[in-house]
């Protein structure tokens, strides 16, 4: 079962202003005509690719069904993270081990990064989602919740069309638009596409060469740095400062190795790479050093939860143990969790959308609160922090 959905898409250019979003579904529809119009489209091509559009009511439901990124590091990586999805994933390794030395001599990304990827979007190519591409992001673009996330993806889908690599009525694929094993949006198949079984086509959904290929290549392109380490577990000693863990704050990794931060195994990286403290569920559980190419998983998807599992499980289908989920304080459920975010609010912070999901702007503002409070600030929300409030 494929459980999370990915938003890879960067903020893309649109050309002419947006359309408005809403209204009558056929009169945005229209608009779309006109704007691929005023880009230079051809009107048979363009009348033929929105013929039979249509508004997807499941979409909507699979955007606003996402609870599972509510769910603690731990419990959402062991959900994902099985005996035979590293079994599989080594067994594609060796399947298409050229494959991977290719990605790696050409783009420096590691396999199992890739692997990881492949693994959680769509269980190695084995479900790569069902529902019509232009109907879900058209749907998308028309809902107001994120068009300017989606729209751009709509002429993306049309130059593909133009260039004969998509079908509007039989193209499917994800929920959120993206298509193929590795789930690429439209707009990064055109800029990152690669024919690399040299069949002279990009198909991303039959083909694991074009489609690992590509996806290494968009890696690259989002800022990828090659040969680098992502990610690593490490212990912190009692002493640490917790106020300077999290994402938001670096040091050198010589820095951190200074203050008594130590690798659980190997040893820790180039002591000149800036590096983050990441304690997901706060200092009592898990802890790990999060090296600059972590940074690009973002760009790959905005939720914290998700791309900590993925860049975990990229270094366990490369042989690391499985991570010390020590003893974390108790955290808190999806209601308090809105009740927690409500109170930061009103204290002045900004924790974006009051969702119940622990992003990255609720941990800044939770780990502020700690500080005021004299808690350990660890990021780590927990019923004593929401009864302090």
């Amino acid at each position: 079962m494929r459980f999370i959905p990915v938003l890879l898409a960067l903020a893309l250019t649109t050309g002419p202003a947006l359309a408005q979003c809403g209204g009558s579904f056929s009169s945005f529809v229209s608009g779309l005509k006109s704007e691929a119009l005023s880009r230079g489209y051809d009107k048979a091509l363009v009348d033929s690719f929105f013929s039979g559009v249509q508004q997807d009511g499941k979409v909507l439901s699979a955007d606003r069904a996402q609870g599972v990124f509510q769910k603690p590091f731990i419990d959402f990586s062991r959900r994902l993270i099985s005996q035979n999805r590293i079994d599989t994933g080594k067994a594609m390794a060796r399947k298409h081990s050229a494959t991977f030395d290719r990605i790696e001599r050409e783009y420096g990304v590691s396999r199992g990064v890739l692997l990881a990827f492949w693994a959680f979007e769509t269980d190695y190519g084995g479900f790569q989602g069902n529902f019509n591409t232009l109907n879900a992001l058209v749907t998308l673009s028309h809902d107001c919740r994120r068009p300017e996330l989606f729209r751009p993806q709509i002429f993306a889908a049309l130059e593909l069309a133009r260039l004969g690599d998509f079908d509007p009525r039989r193209t499917t694929g994800a929920w959120a638009g993206e298509i193929g094993m590795v789930q690429m949006l439209p707009q990064d198949i055109l800029d990152n596409g690669v024919d690399a079984d040299g069949d002279g086509k990009v198909s991303l959904k039959t083909s694991a060469a074009d489609a690992l290929v590509s996806g290494g290549k968009m890696l690259s392109h989002l800022g990828w740095q090659p040969g680098q380490p992502w990610l690593q577990e490490v212990r912190i000693p009692a002493s640490l400062d917790l106020s300077i863990t999290g994402p938001a704050h670096k040091r050198s990794v010589s820095d951190w190795a200074a203050m008594g931060v130590k690798p659980r195994s190997g040893q820790l990286a180039n002591g000149a790479l800036q590096a983050s403290i990441l304690l997901p569920q706060g200092h009592k559980g898990p802890a790990f050093i999060a090296y600059p190419n972590f940074d690009v998983y973002f760009e790959w998807n905005q939720s914290f939860v998700y791309v900590l599992t993925a860049a975990y499980f990229a270094t366990r289908l490369e042989g690391a143990q499985v991570y010390n989920a020590g003893n974390p304080a108790p955290g808190l459920n999806g209601s308090q969790m809105k009740q927690l975010q409500q109170k930061l609010q009103a204290r002045g912070h900004d924790v974006g959308k009051v969702d119940g999901i622990l992003g990255a702007k609720t941990r800044l503002a939770v780990q502020a609160e700690q500080q005021r409070l004299g808690l350990p600030a660890d990021a780590w929300p927990t019923p004593t922090l929401l009864n302090k409030l």
